[in-house]
C-alpha cells in the first residue's frame, strides 16, 4: 500500500510532503524519514472552517476561540504521497507557456490566501501585505505557521510589500533563501528569550497578587484575634464580678449568721440583746430612699445564678449529689453550644433514669435548662430546644454560671 504520510524517525511528526520533509530537515536537522500509511490529521472546525493538522493546534484554536466542535477530514484529504521533488518554478514557467492555455508570464497578482485567518490575523494587529505575505509563503495553512513565519522574517525590507504571484498560480515558491543552521540557531534563541522575559513578568505579577492576598489575610486574622481577646476580656472582667458579688453575699450572710448566734447565746445567758443606736435612726431614710429607685428586672444571668442557689440550699448536706447535678447541666450546655445542629444534644427525655436521679429531681434542674430554652414537649415526656431559639450568648452565661458554682467554695453556702 503506498505511503500517505512521511515520518520523522527522530520526533515523529507527520509530514504530507516532501517539500514539507525538507524544511522539517532544514530547521530541526532531522534526517530520518519513513513512508507512513498513517494520515496527516485534518480537523476542519465547524463553526469558522479552520483547518488544523494537530491536536495542539486544534487545542490553541479552541482556547483562544471558544469553538469546540470540529469535523475529522482526515480521511478525504489523505492521498498516496509522492516521493518526486516538485518542479522548479522556471519549470513551471516554461510548461505553462507551451500548453497553449494562452497565460501570459507577465500578468502578475496577489495570491489567494485563506480570508479566515487573514482577518486574524488583521485583528492582532498585523497591516495586511504583511499578513498575505505570510499567508502565502508560511503555505496557508494555520495561524501558527503564519506568525511564527513573521517573527522569522520580521527584518526583511519587503515584509510590507504586497507578494505578487503569475496569473493562474496557486502557489510560488519564496523569493529568499532558506535559513542557515545559525540563523535558525538565533531565531529559536530570540523566542526563547521573548517567552523568558514573558514567564518572568508574569511570574511577578503573580507574586505581587500573592503578596497583597497575604497581607489582607494577615490584616482579616490580626483583626479576629483583637476581637476575640477583647471579647475574653469582657468575659473574664464579668465572670470576676459576679464572683466577688458572691463572695459578698455569702459572707454577709456568714455574719448575720453569726450576729444570730451571738444575740442566742446573749439570750441563753440571760443577758439584754445588743442594740446599734448608729444604725436604727439612719434605716428610716435608707428605706425611704430605696422606695423611689426603680425596681430592676433580674437579668436571666441572675435567675440562673438563682436557681443553682436554690439547687445547692435544697441539697446542702450531699455536697456530692449537688456538684454531679452541676456537672451534668454543664455537659447539657456545652454540648449544645458545641454541636447546635446535632438534634441529640438538644433533646433530653425526661423519664430517663439516670437523668432523675443527676438533675430531674433536684428542684432547680429543669428550671435552669429551660431558662436556656429548653422546653417541655409531648405531654411533659421531653425537654427539647429548638434550632432556631439556640442562643449561643445565653448558653456561655449559663456555662459561666456553671462554673462559678463549682469552683467557688462560697457558693450558695447561706
Amino acid at each position: 500500500m503506498a505511503g500517505l504520510s512521511l515520518k520523522c524517525g527522530d520526533c515523529g511528526t507527520l509530514l504530507k510532503s516532501v517539500e514539507e520533509a525538507q524544511e522539517h530537515a532544514e530547521m530541526t536537522k532531522h534526517s530520518n524519514f519513513v513512508e507512513s500509511t498513517e494520515a496527516v490529521l485534518n480537523l476542519v472546525c465547524s463553526d469558522c472552517g479552520k483547518p488544523c493538522r494537530s491536536e495542539t493546534e486544534r487545542d490553541i484554536h479552541t482556547k483562544r476561540t471558544g469553538h469546540t466542535e470540529f469535523m475529522d477530514k482526515t480521511a478525504e484529504a489523505a492521498k498516496p504521497i509522492s516521493l518526486e521533488v516538485s518542479k522548479s518554478k522556471d519549470d513551471l514557467d516554461v510548461e505553462g507557456g507551451d500548453d497553449g492555455s494562452g497565460i501570459e508570464k507577465g500578468d502578475m497578482v496577489v495570491p489567494e490566501v485563506n480570508q479566515q485567518l487573514l482577518s486574524e490575523l488583521e485583528e492582532m494587529g498585523f497591516p495586511k501585505e504583511r499578513a498575505v505575505r505570510a499567508l502565502h509563503f508560511s503555505g496557508n495553512v494555520s495561524l501558527e505557521a503564519a506568525a511564527n513565519w513573521i517573527v522569522e522574517n520580521e527584518n526583511d525590507p519587503d515584509i510590507d510589500k504586497m507578494p505578487m504571484v503569475p496569473a493562474g498560480s496557486k502557489k510560488s515558491e519564496p523569493p529568499k533563501q532558506p535559513l542557515t543552521p545559525e540563523e535558525i540557531r538565533m531565531k529559536q534563541q530570540e523566542l526563547r528569550e521573548r517567552a523568558r522575559k514573558k514567564k518572568e513578568e508574569e511570574e511577578k505579577c503573580m507574586e505581587r497578587e500573592r503578596e497583597k492576598e497575604r497581607i489582607r489575610v494577615g490584616r482579616e486574622l490580626l483583626e479576629a484575634k483583637r476581637i476575640e481577646e477583647e471579647n475574653e476580656r469582657k468575659r473574664l472582667l464579668a465572670l470576676r464580678k459576679a464572683e466577688k458579688e458572691e463572695e459578698k453575699r455569702a459572707r454577709e450572710k456568714i455574719r448575720q449568721k453569726l450576729e444570730e448566734d451571738k444575740a442566742e447565746r446573749r439570750r441563753k445567758l440571760g443577758l439584754p440583746p445588743e442594740t446599734s443606736n448608729a444604725a436604727t435612726p439612719s434605716a428610716p431614710p435608707v428605706e425611704a430612699k430605696k422606695s423611689f429607685l426603680p425596681v430592676r428586672p433580674a437579668t436571666k444571668a441572675e435567675q440562673m445564678r438563682e436557681c443553682l442557689r436554690t439547687l445547692k440550699q435544697n441539697h446542702k448536706d450531699d455536697d456530692a449529689k449537688v456538684k454531679t447535678a452541676f456537672n451534668t447541666l454543664l455537659t447539657f450546655v456545652k454540648n449544645v453550644a458545641l454541636n447546635p445542629d446535632e438534634e441529640k444534644f438538644r433533646k433530653i427525655r425526661l423519664t430517663n433514669a439516670s437523668f432523675q436521679e443527676r438533675v430531674g429531681k433536684l428542684k432547680g434542674g429543669i428550671e435552669f435548662l429551660e431558662l436556656c430554652g429548653f422546653e417541655k414537649i409531648g405531654g411533659g415526656e421531653y425537654l427539647h430546644l429548638v434550632r432556631e431559639k439556640v442562643d449561643i450568648p445565653v448558653l456561655h452565661s449559663a456555662g459561666n454560671e456553671l462554673n462559678s458554682a463549682i469552683n467557688n467554695p462560697f457558693f450558695g453556702v447561706l
